[in-house]
C-alpha cells in the first residue's frame, strides 16, 4: 500500500469513528457495535456506494476515486470545507501529482516590502514548511528567540522549551500547527524534506505523535495568542494570515493588537529595546 492511500484510509476511518448514526442522518444497523462512530457498511450507504467499495477504499485497495464519490463521502462524513480539500488532496492518484522540488523558498518581494512597514507589531515571513523566510525585529523579542531567516518556526515551537514558556496558549496554538502541517504534507506528499520534519517530530515529541493521530486538518487562519513576557508582562495578539495571490506558499503572519490596549502601549517599549537588526 503507498503511503498516500494508507493516509487516505487512516483519514477515512478517524472521520467515521468521530460520526455516530444519528449525526448521520442514518438508523443504526442491529447488532453489537465494537466501533465508536460508523460502521463501513453505515457509511457506505449514506455515501451511496457499495460496502466492498469503500472497504476497499479504506484499506488503500482501490486506486482511483471519482469526484462524485469524493462529495458524497464528505456530505457523509460532515467534513468542512477544510477537510474536503485534504480528502481531495489524499485521494489524487500518485502518478498525475507534481512532485515539490526540494528548492529553499525566497521571500517575495512585495510581502518584505509589507513586513517592512508594519515594524510596530511582530511580522513572520513564512514558507509553505513552516521555515522562517523573514521576520522583522520586534518578533524575537516578542517570542524570545532570534528565529533567524531559514529557522524551522515549526521546530522552534515544539523543540524550544522558551516556546511552551512564553505562548500561554500553547497547546492551542501547538495542536493547529500540527493540523496545519498536515494539510501541507497532504498537498505534497513528495516533498522529503517536509515529510522528514513531520517524521521527526512525531518520532521525539508525544504531543505531535498524539495531534497527528487525530487526523485533525486546518489551512493557515487567524487565531488568538497569548504571550508570558519576562519583562513586559502578559500580551495579548490576534494573528493574522496574509498572503500574496501570485505567491501562495509564502503567509505573512502578522501579530496585531486592539489599539490602545495594555499590549498596544507596551510595544513601542519593547521595540526601543531592539539591537537586533531587520532581516
Amino acid at each position: 500500500m503507498s503511503r498516500d492511500r494508507a493516509a487516505l484510509g487512516a483519514f477515512l476511518r478517524s472521520r467515521r469513528d468521530r460520526l455516530t448514526p444519528s449525526q448521520a442522518g442514518i438508523e443504526p444497523f442491529p447488532g453489537a457495535r465494537r466501533v465508536p462512530g460508523l460502521r463501513r457498511d453505515e457509511l457506505a450507504v449514506a455515501a451511496g456506494v457499495s460496502p466492498d467499495y469503500y472497504s476497499r477504499l479504506e484499506q488503500g485497495r482501490q486506486a482511483n476515486v471519482s469526484a462524485d464519490v469524493l462529495d458524497a463521502l464528505a456530505r457523509a462524513l460532515r467534513l468542512d470545507e477544510v477537510e474536503r480539500a485534504h480528502l481531495r488532496d489524499l485521494a489524487t492518484p500518485t502518478p498525475h501529482r507534481q512532485a515539490t522540488p526540494g528548492t529553499v523558498q525566497r521571500p517575495d518581494p512585495g510581502l518584505l516590502r509589507l513586513m517592512h512597514t508594519l515594524d510596530h507589531v511582530p511580522v513572520l515571513l513564512l514558507g509553505y514548511r513552516g521555515e522562517v523566510l523573514a521576520r522583522n525585529a520586534l518578533l524575537p523579542q516578542v517570542l524570545g528567540n532570534s528565529l533567524e531567516p531559514g529557522a524551522s518556526f515549526v521546530r522552534y515551537m515544539f523543540q524550544e522549551p522558551i516556546a511552551r514558556e512564553r505562548i500561554i496558549n500553547w497547546r492551542d496554538f501547538a495542536s493547529a500547527t500540527v493540523a496545519t502541517m498536515r494539510r501541507e504534507i497532504a498537498r505534497r506528499p513528495h516533498d522529503q524534506r517536509l515529510t522528514a520534519l513531520v517524521d521527526d517530530l512525531r518520532a521525539t515529541d508525544r504531543d505531535v505523535a498524539r495531534w497527528w493521530d487525530d487526523h485533525g486538518v486546518r489551512d493557515y487562519a487567524s487565531v488568538s495568542k497569548r504571550i508570558q513576557h519576562p519583562t513586559a508582562g502578559p500580551l495579548s495578539f490576534d494573528i493574522e494570515i496574509v498572503c500574496a495571490p501570485h505567491e501562495p506558499d509564502q503567509r505573512l503572519v502578522v501579530y496585531t493588537a486592539e489599539p490602545d490596549s495594555p499590549t498596544a502601549r507596551v510595544l513601542p517599549i519593547l521595540a526601543s529595546w531592539n539591537a537586533v537588526p531587520h532581516r
